[in-house]
């Protein structure tokens, strides 16, 4: 792979790969709907769907849990949402599970969903309950989900047949909410940051799941870019071999998740909702795959984000001469360095999850606008 010069933009850079995606999004998939836990049995089918588009896979996740019982249930209030064209945004569960102690999980979760609905969305969290994966959740599993903490199942896109099989709560990660949303037909999934290659990934091969969902999975994720734990030239470059956009969002840097700049250009930039929700549509129409939306830290809560560098050298040498390996790094990582840090991540983490909502929610708003012109014409 070609090396990324961080500081200068890269010359021709692709935000797209041509060919070769596994397309999900927008499949007529079976699934249950649910107005609390329990679920009827029915087909759904995204409105925007058509014959042109690939469909999913033949043995859906849906025909998975089936097996077990249940289905791929979808919260009454997001499946409305879904069937009338109106925005919805995916959120991932990994981050209440593994990303903070309780009770700030809890807490983050519920004000996160607040601020989808505050501007013009409708939340819909994403986790597997008890082996069934679940798309909206209910106030009391999202509850649950945030005492269970680290006990819970952390599930990648490996994972997911694994934990259906055996009946296992799991809270999900970039991948497999990704993938789950993708079957739900969400086109916008909001995070805090997405995971990448590893520091010491070109001896150890530890590279994100996230990464190669991006490139397959027709979802825009809309995150703070990469954690900072990470190595984020060599995540962008492992990015553009995967045929994933790239894009800054009101900035031409990619950001580095804790702070606003990472050193390294983004590929592509847009400046407002309208211009995104343009861009994923444009992605969609010609069967490409995931894109990332890198949005910055807030300028006042930037302060915050500073000393948390700091603390990230200290926590990664320790995860070195712990052994700490796979997924268990991350975690690892993020509460060594809250610890070091008194709180201040938490604080920062918290202020950038809560404002990527905000943009998040105002892109999908906009791209249900867009799909509505479009059906209208």
């Amino acid at each position: 792979m070609e090396h990324v010069r961080c500081r200068h933009r890269a010359s021709s850079r692709r935000v797209a790969a041509l060919a070769g995606h596994l397309h999900a999004a927008e499949p007529a998939v079976g699934v249950g709907v649910s107005s609390t836990a329990t679920a009827t049995s029915t087909l759904w089918r995204h409105p925007t769907s058509s014959s042109a588009q690939r469909t999913a896979p033949a043995l859906s996740l849906a025909e998975v849990a089936a097996g077990s019982g249940g289905g791929v249930v979808v919260a009454a209030e997001v499946a409305a949402a879904l069937a009338s064209g109106r925005a919805v945004v995916a959120l991932e569960s990994t981050i209440v599970s593994h990303g903070m102690p309780y009770p700030q999980n809890l807490a983050m979760a519920r004000e996160v969903e607040a601020v989808v609905r505050l501007h013009g969305a409708v939340p819909a969290t994403i986790a597997i309950m008890d082996g069934v994966p679940h798309v909206g959740l209910s106030d009391e599993h999202l509850e649950r989900l945030a005492k269970m903490g680290a006990a819970a199942a952390k599930v990648s896109r490996r994972d997911i047949a694994s934990i259906v099989a055996r009946g296992v709560t799991g809270a999900t990660t970039v991948s497999a909410t990704m993938l789950l949303a993708a079957r739900a037909g969400i086109a916008v999934f909001v995070t805090g940051g997405i995971g990448g290659v590893h520091r010491g990934g070109e001896r150890t091969m530890d590279v994100s799941a996230d990464l190669t969902e991006l490139g397959r999975t027709p979802v825009a994720v809309v995150c703070a870019g990469a954690k900072s734990v990470l190595d984020i030239p060599r995540t962008l470059e492992f990015l553009e071999t995967q045929g994933a956009a790239v894009v800054g969002y009101g900035v031409d840097e990619f950001p580095a998740f804790f702070t606003r700049a990472s050193g390294c250009a983004a590929p592509a930039r847009v400046d407002t909702p309208r211009q995104a929700a343009a861009l994923i549509k444009a992605g969609r129409r010609l069967g490409l795959g995931g894109v990332v939306f890198g949005v910055p830290i807030p300028a006042a809560d930037e302060a915050l984000g500073a000393g948390v560098e700091a603390a990230i050298g200290q926590a990664l040498s320790q995860a070195e001469e712990e052994h700490v390996i796979g997924n268990a790094v991350t975690p690892f990582l993020l509460k060594r360095i809250r610890e070091l840090t008194g709180g201040a991540s938490l604080a920062a983490n918290i202020a950038l999850v809560k404002n990527n909502a905000a943009v998040g929610a105002q892109i999908a708003a906009a791209l249900a606008n867009l799909d509505a012109t479009h059906a209208s014409r």
